[in-house]
Parts: structure tokens; sequence; C-alpha cells
């Protein structure tokens, strides 16, 4: 699996902007044969700070959504609406790595 963190600060004068591009980018993502998972959440502290969280099924997968038409228009418009360059955290992990349930909290019913 592919797991993907982005930090994206947005130019205040571009929020709304942005929230239009990405929520558009994030429908377009998630139909993509291999994504797993596709969410940008806004920081509760401070706005224009937000975060991507992807995850892709395999190598071939993340390479696939890289070249896809959304994905460059993404690319080549995100300069136009971020106040400095994104950061990003990118792991290729094991097979068989996934999302498991945090053992310090337990939902109650």
């Amino acid at each position: 699996m592919i797991f993907i963190v982005i930090s994206i600060d947005v130019r205040a004068d571009r929020r709304e902007e942005f929230l239009r591009g990405v929520t558009r980018y994030s429908a377009q993502v998630r139909e993509e044969p291999g994504n797993r998972h596709f969410t940008c959440y806004e920081s509760v502290e401070a706005s224009g700070e937000f975060v991507v969280v992807a995850t892709y099924a395999d190598a071939e997968a993340g390479a696939a959504h890289v070249g896809s038409e959304h994905a460059q228009w993404f690319f080549g418009w995100l300069p136009s609406v971020v106040a400095t360059v994104p950061r990003i955290v990118y792991q290729d992990l094991p097979a068989g790595m996934d999302w498991t349930e945090m053992g310090e909290v337990a939902a109650r019913m």
C-alpha cells in the first residue's frame, strides 16, 4: 500500500477557490480503481492549513494516479492557490500493511 500525507498552506484570498478545486479533484481521485482513500482536511485551529491523506493499492496505482488527466490538472493548478510549496510524506508500505484500529481508544455505544 502507498500511504501519502500532504500538507498544503493555502493563500487566504484563494481559500474558496481551493475548496472548489480540491472538492472536484477528490471526487475524481476516489473513482480511480487503485485508490483506497482520499480525503482533504482543514485545521480546526488555522484556516487555510490543509492536509490530504491518500492511500493507493500499490505503486502501480500511485503511478496511474500521477499520470491521470485530473492529477496533471491539479498539479498545474495548485501553485495558483498555495502560499508555500506543499510538503509530502510518501511511504510504500509492505504488502498486507493497512489501517489498523487504535488500541488506546474504543468507541462507546
